[in-house]
């Protein structure tokens, strides 16, 4: 079994701001030679999340409008009274698509659907440099 880790920084805009990494975690893949196994990723930090969906303009714009029903930034938040933020809607949203992602590997590629992508979501109210934490296991 080998163990392979590396850490990723995507730079992001804030409020929902949405970015395809699928062609980075493959290079990934590739560096580490495992032909068989697991990728995992991780995104510390409480208002972004990791998650897959067909990456195309539709979708995105319909997952961020469905976001910002569920959790909208113009409601009262405990969060924000207590810390006066602004982004108690951030920590919310973020927790329920969560922080991590894990995806098989199969003949050396990610076992994906034809229209499916990975994708890393910034929920705050500013712009951010995400890390993603990359672990690959496997033979």
């Amino acid at each position: 079994m080998m163990i392979y880790q590396n850490e990723l920084t995507i730079h992001l805009e804030a409020n929902c701001d949405i970015k395809d990494i699928t062609s980075i975690v493959e290079d990934e893949l590739i560096k580490s030679g495992i032909k068989k196994g697991l990728v995992s990723l991780f995104i510390p930090g409480s208002t972004g999340s990791i998650t897959t969906i067909e990456y195309e303009p539709g979708v995105i714009s319909d997952l961020k409008r469905a976001i910002n029903r569920l959790i909208p930034s113009n409601i009262p938040y405990d969060h924000d009274r207590a810390w006066h933020d602004g982004n108690g809607h951030s920590h919310v949203q973020a927790a329920l698509l969560g922080p991590s992602l894990t995806i098989p590997v199969k003949n050396a590629r990610l076992v994906l659907g034809t229209w499916q992508q990975i994708v890393v979501i910034n929920h705050d109210v500013r712009t951010r440099n995400r890390r993603i934490f990359v672990t690959i296991m496997g033979e």
